[in-house]
């Protein structure tokens, strides 16, 4: 599903889409694979996976469902059990409440940035966006932090990752973007992996070289300007998934084993489910997958019954337990999140509308131990019962999973120093 929402190409956005066309590629910025931070030896997760969900989904009918609340909050949906005694979550996830030991469900997750992009970023990054700087993703972190190897991209969005995912720590930070999201038992074309209109890899060696004798004609001043150096080392990068058989393995789902494909649906969304333990499974670091349409204003009740919590519950599900079945589960950090959560109580189109006071995120593998609940919204779901989980609190707790510390410093191009999370510390109850 695509990314949409009720509420531009930026100029650098431009600038990759045409660089080294002679390949055939835009300038995806995946080339972060020399990490240079401090990662602690006791953190057990080397990777994450990030599935954002579009839209701001309905907490009350999704995760927290409020069963004693009056008519006008309580919505339609019914609660079930899962196989966690004491936790129960809506009817139409089944496949998830089947799996439930597997992930932690955070309530009571608050902030106040009502409007999409605002929320989006906050969430995609653990600090509050503000028009002075561009914090870098979640994805650019770890591909800076725990780098990568030679011929596989650190950092992967699919299908895209959003306007300037890297912020103030540049392009080469950036994800390799799919462009396209994959499809059940068919090949997946990808920009800058498959070759077309009858090129070779012999042809793909020459303009290679010609390239790097071009490289060399620039001199010293090609390793001073930040976008040339970029730009080689995204002709190096390329040069190498081009010819690396494990990289086209990847992202080919056919090479997949039938019990793992069997847990996933054949929609795009747990196709790219299947496709991130692949790539995770490969070597990359930071997998972003997107599942958008959760803004809904009107017929929010027949939208989630008929098509998003049908298809979040088999593509999640399918992805934690196939992450769990390829013994990466406690290696692999997963963070499940919107942007914020909808009203509790329903307007008169039978929807709900933008709620950044209470929300839900799930999180799993990584070493954090599934099967609870941390945190609480209040009687009608309104906002947090007790201490509020912030943004930042996430962001501090998903980077420690990583063992990467959220207070380290970066300089910005300006040289302004700037802490990775400025606010917010871990949650002590996930650690637990």
């Amino acid at each position: 599903m695509n990314y949409l929402n009720c509420d531009r190409i930026p100029r650098r956005d431009f600038l990759r889409i045409g660089a080294l066309a002679g390949l055939g590629m835009g300038l995806p910025e995946y080339l972060a694979w020399a990490g240079d931070g401090a990662i602690s030896a006791r953190a057990k997760a080397r990777a994450a996976i990030f599935v954002r969900l579009g839209g701001g989904p309905s907490h009350v009918d999704t995760f927290d469902l409020k069963p004693d609340a009056p008519d006008t909050h309580r919505g339609e949906f019914k609660e079930i059990a899962t196989n966690v005694p004491g936790i129960r979550i809506c009817e139409y996830l089944p496949k998830l409440a089947k799996c439930a030991d597997h992930y932690v469900i955070l309530r009571g997750v608050s902030h106040n940035l009502a409007a999409h992009e605002l929320g989006l970023l906050y969430l995609a990054t653990g600090n509050r966006p503000g028009p002075a700087l561009h914090y870098p993703s979640y994805g650019a972190v770890v591909a800076r932090e725990l780098g990568g190897q030679a011929e596989i991209p650190p950092f992967v969005a699919i299908p895209t990752e959003g306007a300037d995912p890297s912020g103030y720590l540049g392009v080469e930070y950036g994800p390799f973007e799919t462009a396209a999201v994959p499809v059940a038992g068919k090949p997946m074309e990808i920009r800058g992996l498959t070759l077309k209109d009858g090129l070779t890899l012999t042809d793909v060696d020459r303009r290679h070289d010609m390239l790097r004798k071009y490289d060399q004609a620039f001199g010293d001043f090609a390793t001073r300007d930040k976008l040339l150096a970029g730009m080689d080392q995204f002709s190096q990068k390329a040069y190498a998934m081009l010819h690396s058989s494990k990289t086209r393995d990847a992202f080919d789902l056919r090479k997949e084993s039938a019990p793992i494909t069997a847990l996933f649906g054949a929609d795009s969304f747990s196709q790219s489910c299947l496709l991130a333990t692949r790539l995770i499974e490969a070597g990359v670091r930071f997998v972003t997958v997107n599942l958008g349409g959760w803004d809904t204003h009107t017929n929010n009740f027949a939208t989630l019954k008929n098509t998003n919590l049908p298809i979040l519950d088999a593509g999640l599900s399918g992805l934690f337990l196939a992450l769990a079945a390829k013994g990466l589960l406690d290696s692999t950090t997963v963070f499940v999140t919107g942007e914020f959560g909808r009203t509790p109580k329903i307007n008169d189109r039978a929807g709900r509308d933008h709620w950044p006071r209470a929300m839900c995120c799930l999180f799993a593998g990584g070493g954090i131990q599934g099967g609870r609940v941390i945190g609480a919204s209040d009687a009608k779901g309104e906002g947090p019962k007790d201490d509020p989980i912030s943004p930042d609190d996430l962001a501090a707790t998903f980077y420690q999973s990583l063992g990467i510390d959220p207070h380290k410093e970066y300089r910005t191009p300006t040289g302004r120093p700037v802490m990775i999370v400025r606010n917010g510390k871990p949650i002590k109850e996930l650690a637990a």
